[in-house]
Order: C-alpha cells, then sequence, then structure tokens
C-alpha cells in the first residue's frame, strides 16, 4: 500500500524507512520550493507543539526549532539579529509576562 506525503523530512528519515523494509520516492527541493516547504513545516511543528502533552512539549518544540534554525541558515540570518529583532518588538510591544488575553474591544 501506498501512502502519500508529500512533505520536508528530516535528513535521516529515509534511513528510518530502509531499515523497515519499505521503499520510498523521494525528490531533492530547490532553494524556491525547499523556502516554501520550510514555512508550511513551522505552521505543521507549531500545531504539534500546541497539541503536545506537558511530557512532550520538550520534543515538539526541539522540533520547532530545527525547522527554525533551517529557516534562518537558509535565508542567510543572523541568530543575533533575530534575538535583536525580539528584544525591539518585546520593548515596543511587550511580552507575554502579564498572562494577558483580549476578550474584545469596541468604538
Amino acid at each position: 500500500m501506498t501512502k502519500i506525503y508529500n512533505k520536508l523530512i528530516r535528513d535521516k528519515i529515509l534511513e528510518m524507512i530502509a531499515r523497515e523494509g519499505k521503499t520510498y520516492e523521494v525528490e531533492t527541493l530547490n532553494d524556491t520550493d525547499y523556502k516554501q516547504a520550510l514555512r508550511n513545516k513551522v505552521v505543521e511543528e507549531a500545531q504539534e507543539v500546541s497539541a503536545a502533552s506537558d511530557d512532550d512539549l520538550i520534543t515538539e518544540i526541539a522540533d520547532l526549532y530545527e525547522v527554525i534554525d533551517a529557516l534562518i541558515a537558509i535565508y542567510g540570518l543572523s541568530k543575533s539579529d533575530i534575538i535583536q529583532k525580539q528584544h525591539e518588538r518585546r520593548e515596543i510591544r511587550g511580552g507575554f509576562d502579564k498572562r494577558l488575553k483580549l476578550i474584545s474591544t469596541s468604538d
């Protein structure tokens, strides 16, 4: 039975599939498609963080970080620039320390 995935996978997944005695079809993405696949993957991983149990949370966050690291690399960004931007945005918009949930606004 063939199962269709059509998604970005980690580098060692093919070895794991082969060890299970399965065959696979794979393609190597060009930069444009890889960038889009990473953007899709970050959404997938963020959804897994959202759905994770407390026990699985660290694993799912680690997976999300892996995708973020790949995005940083392919776009030639630096972690220090990202941290600086994070601090700038926190200065302007604040963080989440106060645990505020906006219920509504009115005109």
